[in-house]
């Protein structure tokens, strides 16, 4: 039996497919906790799940942080933000808690998320095995191609953060928070990633993890089509822009409405409901079209045939397991590059988030679902997940590092 602590940010993607494999870690009998923001764990976690907590609440520095990430930064200027006033901070805010954690708790292996730099210098600090949760394809790859200032400075970032921690300054080399040297966990494949990219043999790319989340959204599943039945069932489209990204979506939800209440589909909308005035009380527009504040999405996806996204990786991921082709959007950070991910793959369209209009957004949802290409390609990228083994293959991984002669 081995101690896993897993140490993640104060983000539900990043979050979520960690839940699937320490699931999976304790049905083997091994113990697992969660390290990070009491408040934000608990309701992502099933009953039960121990949380070792680095303060109750987000800091307020960091709250405000996430709060103006969604209010329209783009390109460069959303990324330097990113790691300046809210990865950087956070990993401040954080270092504290995660070293009492460890010391406390004393784990085998320490599972820190890719954007938790914090649990990445106090495993190192301690001496202990670390893998890598990488919840995001887009930083697999070369995220600044062509942008040799902006990798520049975000290697100055991540050498002062180990700095003001107390690495020497010529022990603080950038690479040594980003990836572990043990085991990087990359909840992806290759299928959409890239098949002709040469990655390093600690690598493992399991394909996404989804079992062992709870679920607690209730929907109302008597508004779709049956998907069997007398009656001819139409194709159904999920519009989402994700946790983050949904305050800063509502002209883009007026466009997704607007574009497809007269299409011959079923579209859910997960969106205030008060950003349309005209909705029944029930959120629904008749028969078409029905907004919800939120909606258990991977029950869901099993009745949809075609998803609208940011391009967030879970639901990307989430989408794609599902074989469910995708227009993509996307908004910032990592999404243009997972977007272009799903283009070159064949899995879907791109269309630009502030300037889509209604005539453009239908005509690609309608591109996706008419071509049956798109759902081959989507179907494809499907197999290779299954193949890849999701939290089970993870939980593998971890087991053997946790094990002194199988540690690389």
């Amino acid at each position: 039996m081995s101690r896993f602590l897993i140490v993640v940010p104060p983000l539900t993607g990043h979050t979520n497919p960690t839940v699937a494999v320490g699931a999976e870690l304790a049905a083997r009998g091994h113990v697992v906790a969660w390290c990070g923001f009491a408040s934000f764990l608990r309701p992502l976690l099933p009953d039960g799940a121990e949380v070792v907590p680095v303060g109750e609440d987000l800091p307020g520095d960091v709250v405000s942080a996430i709060e103006q990430r969604s209010q329209g930064l783009r390109g460069a200027a959303a990324f330097k933000f990113l790691w300046e006033d809210f990865l950087h901070p956070l990993a401040d805010a954080m270092v504290p808690g995660v070293d009492a954690a460890v010391r406390r708790w004393a784990p085998d292996v320490v599972l820190v998320d890719q954007q938790a730099v914090a649990g990445a210098l106090v495993a190192r600090r301690h001496g202990l095995p670390w893998a890598t949760s990488a919840t995001t394809s887009a930083e697999l790859v070369d995220p600044f191609a062509g942008l040799p200032k902006l990798r520049a400075w975000v290697d100055d970032q991540l050498r002062a953060f180990q700095v003001e921690h107390g690495v020497a300054e010529s022990d603080a080399d950038p690479a040594a928070v980003r990836f572990s040297p043990h085991l990087v966990l990359a909840f992806t494949t290759t299928a959409l990633v890239g098949e002709d990219i040469p990655f390093p043999g600690h690598w493992a790319f399991v394909g996404p993890a989804f079992a062992g989340r709870p679920t607690r959204t209730p929907f109302p599943w008597e508004w779709l089509d049956p998907i069997r039945g007398a009656a001819p069932r139409r194709p159904a489209v999920l519009v989402s822009l994700g946790t983050v990204s949904s305050e800063a979506g509502g002209r883009f939800f007026r466009v997704a409405v607007e574009a497809l209440a007269d299409a011959p589909y079923q579209t859910v909308v997960v969106a205030p409901p008060a950003l349309f005035a005209e909705l029944g009380a029930d959120g629904a527009l008749g028969d078409r079209v029905l907004v919800r504040e939120r909606v258990p999405q991977i029950d869901l996806l099993g009745r949809i045939d075609a998803v609208v996204t940011h391009g967030g990786h879970n639901t990307v991921c989430e989408a794609l397991a599902h074989a469910l082709p995708l227009v993509v959007a996307p908004i910032r950070d990592d999404q243009p590059v997972v977007a272009e991910q799903v283009v070159a793959a064949g899995a879907g369209l791109r269309v630009k988030f502030a300037r889509v209009r209604p005539t453009d957004l239908r005509a690609a949802v309608d591109t996706v679902l008419g071509d049956p290409s798109y759902a081959a390609a989507a179907r494809r990228i499907a197999d290779s997940f299954a193949a890849a083994g999701g939290a089970a293959a993870a939980a593998d991984h971890l087991i053997a590092l946790a094990s002194p002669g199988d540690r690389p």
